[in-house]
Formats: C-alpha cells, sequence, structure tokens
C-alpha cells in the first residue's frame, strides 16, 4: 500500500475533528457527528483510492452517507482497492458534554482485510505490545490481571484497567477492584481507550468489558500496527441481531483475535484528537482564525508511529467557519 496514503488520511480526520470541534460542550451531540460525518466524506473525494466502507454509519437506509457498502474514491487504473473502516467521532457524548478524549478515526486495509463486523456490543480485551500473548477473554478478570501484571513485571496494585462507565459493567467493576488493581474509566468511546494500552504515558494497561463491535475493529486495526494484542466476542442481544450475524457471515461465541477483525499488515490509520486528551491534544482555537489539531498515523507495515500537529487557516477552509 501506497506509504503516502497513511499520511492522505490524517487529512480526512483532521476535516472531521476541525468540524465536529465547534460543538464541543453545546450539548447536540448528533450535530456534531453529522458535522464530522459530512467533513470525512467530503475528503475522502480528494484521495486516489477505489474503497468500500465496511464499517461505517450504518446500513444504506440508515445513514446518507458513510454507510456500509457506500463506494468512496475513484475506482481508476492504479488506485489502491481498498476496505474503509470509519468512526467520524467516536464520543459524540464526550463533544456534546464537553469532555475528554473524543477522536475522529480512520483505518484503511486491502479489499477483504477489514471484518465487516454487525453493530452491536463486543467483550473487548486489550492490551499493548510487552502482554501480547499474556491475555485470554475466556479467562476470568483475576487471572488476567494476574497474567498480565506478570508480563509487565508489576503487581497486580499497580495494574491500571480502562472500562467504560457503564451500569452493565458494575459486576466487572467489582472483580477489578477485588484483584487491588487500578481503575480509569471512559465516558464515551473505547478505541482511544484500546490505543491507550500501547503508550506507557497513557497510564494504562488492560483494556476491558463491552463497547460497539465496529468500533472493535477499529482498535484492532490500531493495535496491529502497533504490536498489541485485541481480543473480542460478539454479544447479540436478540434474535433480530442473531440473524444479522448469521446474515453477515460472522460467527457467535467465537473468540476474534486481531488477525481475524484484521488482516494482513498493509493497514494504515489515523486518529485526529477532536476534546483533549492524555493521548492526543484536541482542536484548539488560536487568534487570526487559526486552529490547531493533533493527529495519531499508524502503519502496520513498517510499524511507524507519527505524531503529527498542524496549524489550519481557517479562513482558506470556509467550511470550518463558525
Amino acid at each position: 500500500m501506497d506509504r503516502n496514503l497513511a499520511v492522505n488520511l490524517a487529512r480526512v480526520t483532521e476535516a472531521a475533528a476541525l468540524a465536529s470541534a465547534r460543538m464541543l460542550g453545546r450539548g447536540d451531540k448528533n450535530k456534531a457527528d453529522q458535522l464530522a460525518v459530512d467533513a470525512m466524506r467530503r475528503m475522502f473525494d480528494t484521495i486516489d483510492i477505489d474503497g468500500e466502507v465496511v464499517i461505517g454509519e450504518g446500513e444504506m437506509d440508515e445513514a446518507p452517507m458513510l454507510y456500509i457498502g457506500e463506494h468512496i474514491g475513484t475506482p481508476r487504473e492504479g488506485n489502491p482497492k481498498v476496505d474503509i473502516a470509519v468512526d467520524p467521532l467516536d464520543g459524540t457524548l464526550a463533544v456534546a458534554h464537553g469532555l475528554a478524549n473524543a477522536i475522529a478515526v480512520v483505518a484503511v486495509a486491502p479489499r477483504g482485510c477489514l471484518l465487516n463486523a454487525p453493530d452491536m456490543y463486543m467483550e473487548k480485551l486489550a492490551v499493548g505490545p510487552k502482554a501480547k500473548g499474556a491475555i485470554d477473554i475466556k479467562a476470568s478478570v483475576k487471572v488476567n490481571i494476574e497474567n498480565v501484571a506478570k508480563a509487565l513485571e508489576k503487581d497486580p496494585s499497580d495494574i491500571t484497567v480502562i472500562i467504560l462507565d457503564r451500569e452493565r459493567h458494575r459486576k466487572m467493576i467489582n472483580e477489578i477492584r477485588e484483584t487491588g488493581a487500578r481503575l480509569k474509566f471512559i465516558y464515551d468511546g473505547d478505541v482511544l481507550g484500546a490505543i491507550s494500552t500501547c503508550f506507557e504515558e497513557a497510564g494504562v494497561d488492560i483494556l476491558m468489558g463491552s463497547g460497539g463491535a465496529p468500533e472493535g475493529v477499529l482498535a484492532a486495526a490500531a493495535l496491529k500496527c502497533l504490536g498489541g494484542e485485541f481480543q473480542g466476542i460478539l454479544l447479540p442481544e436478540d434474535e433480530v441481531q442473531r440473524e444479522r450475524c448469521i446474515r453477515m457471515g460472522v460467527e457467535l461465541d467465537k473468540v476474534y483475535l486481531t488477525d481475524d477483525l484484521v488482516k494482513g499488515d498493509e493497514i494504515a490509520f489515523s486518529a485526529t484528537g477532536v476534546s483533549y486528551g492524555e493521548l492526543l491534544e484536541g482542536v484548539k482555537y488560536l487568534d487570526n482564525n487559526r486552529a490547531t489539531t493533533e493527529t495519531l498515523i499508524l502503519r502496520a507495515e513498517t510499524g511507524t508511529v507519527r505524531f503529527m500537529k498542524a496549524v489550519h487557516q481557517l479562513d482558506k477552509k470556509p467550511e470550518y467557519a463558525k
């Protein structure tokens, strides 16, 4: 895959971040998400790819753009045929309520390499490179924490678990506390939580709990680039969701490993901060109609990790005006 594609993807996530960050704290998560979707879709039109959305905003009848199955780019000779996974705004509630760690995310891989995950919950377990091989999603919370602690040469009381703050996680939270491990709560969006396990400065060792399956594929793409490990099990809530799994060709009760969700090593990933976070700065507005962004750009093939900061002159980008 062309190495320039990864950098071009940064322009896509920057566009979504700049558009949606205007809604920080304004209480309208739907407007924030729509602004991100519109901006991301416009920028995709400038990228030379023959792409198909496999993780997006929903089915064709649920979303006007970036829907599953939508073709993006130009199918010209020489343009790479790719799968596209997007979350234009992972953390819509975070933006609406002025909270941290909202991001705009894109992953791209050769056609057929990203799992088309159904829109439902997935049980997730993720760690960084140093704990790769130490986790088992079928094992207990206690066993996983003890094994990760051993791999990281830490005491279990020094392990930090990141988890969505949801009522469905109360039992798991109590089990984590019983081990003596520390807890860090996410209030919305767990892609960045999984990524954080790969960066010591983020102070996170394990992601646990359930969240959206499409976001699980995006997280797996990032962890594959970073050398971490992701495991997931789909959690259909009713017969309708079970039938959807069967229709989409995904397996119930299967433990999906990183390589099941993201095949091969020609993976490109980009995430731009929308609201402030420990790993990525959010969009900042400066004097003279300027704004700054910070983007994480990853390539699995080379293992390159880039943090790219940019200053945008907004009067030359009228679509991001107030």
